[in-house]
């Protein structure tokens, strides 16, 4: 398979890993049970296995994932545990610590700073690994909690050999001041699309470029259609159902669906900026990736950034 898309695309370095921009995210693998759909069908283990390595072969080389990313058949660490084990090529995993849930599913809420080490230890399990890439802290409290004991206690554990690198999720600009007072941070992952844009208006996506740190966006595509997103292969399909009248007018000129169109304005707010799109459609999966190679214009990127335009 090609992988000029992906190549197209640039890299960045989490850390000393060089990756590829475009990612994936295997939040799908595990069906639809992190959506509350428990009764959805589990995914063949063998097609969630062709589907990574597809994504492999075309040129993903960052793969994001948690300890969490589980329905009551299938586990995501343990899909690309498997896919892994197959695979020749070197392949870095993100995954996130913080939240719980228990073997049925029900949320624990945020673990304390002192079993964090059990969760990091849960990832390394299943994943089949002596150390994790990157761990990134999921915060869920308030945003005027300090993170610093949870990283603090994450910080150990890089020590230890346990982590190779650390980063941030779900965070403002003062946690990453205080995380990077405690020990490196390599990237931050946000909510971040077309609607969803506080990392810009607190300065979040351009003081992580400022210091080199990845900026990596969830819901990329989305957006305010993230429930309906539960339905479809992947974070919002290829567009069908778009509410956004700039999306389609950009794709139409392109011939590129509005899930294409939303994941390159991403990866053109900075160089800095990678992407995760999620699915377990092997189409959808080929046309997220094809998104790396769009090229949108500066008129169409004043477009995009600008007040919503409701479809009609």
């Amino acid at each position: 398979m090609s992988t000029a898309a992906v190549v197209a695309a640039g890299t960045w370095k989490l850390g000393d890993l060089e990756v590829n921009r475009v990612g994936y995210g295997a939040m799908r693998l595990t069906g639809n049970g992190m959506m509350g759909n428990s009764d959805a069908a589990p995914i063949d283990r063998e097609a969630a296995v062709r589907l990574l390595h597809s994504a492999f072969e075309q040129g993903v080389n960052h793969v994001d994932t948690a300890a969490f990313y589980f329905s009551p058949l299938r586990s995501a660490n343990e899909l690309i545990n498997r896919a892994l084990s197959t695979w020749r090529g070197e392949v870095v995993v993100a995954t996130k610590v913080g939240p719980g849930r228990d073997p049925s599913g029900e949320w624990l809420g945020s673990a304390r700073p002192d079993q964090l080490r059990g969760q990091v230890e849960e990832n390394l399990r299943q994943l089949g690994r002596d150390h994790l890439d990157v761990v990134n802290l999921r915060h869920n409290g308030p945003a005027t909690d300090s993170i610093a004991e949870h990283f603090g206690a994450l910080a150990e554990l890089r020590e230890a050999g346990l982590i190779r690198h650390l980063g941030l999720s779900n965070v403002r600009p003062h946690h990453l001041a205080e995380a990077r007072a405690i020990a490196p941070v390599v990237c931050v992952q946000n909510v971040y699309g077309l609607e969803w844009r506080l990392s810009d208006e607190n300065g979040l996506v351009d003081l992580c470029g400022e210091h080199g740190i990845a900026f990596v966006p969830f819901f990329a595509i989305a957006g305010r259609r993230r429930e309906a997103a539960a339905d479809t292969g992947s974070e919002a399909g290829t567009g069908a159902g778009e509410l956004d009248r700039r999306v389609l007018e950009v794709a139409r000129t392109h011939g590129a669906t509005p899930a294409q169109v939303r994941l390159a304005w991403t990866l053109h707010r900075g160089p800095h900026v990678l992407a995760i799109p999620g699915t377990a459609d092997p189409a959808h999966l080929a046309e997220n990736i094809a998104a790396g190679a769009l090229r949108l214009s500066g008129d169409e990127l004043a477009l995009l950034g600008g007040t919503d335009s409701p479809a009609t």
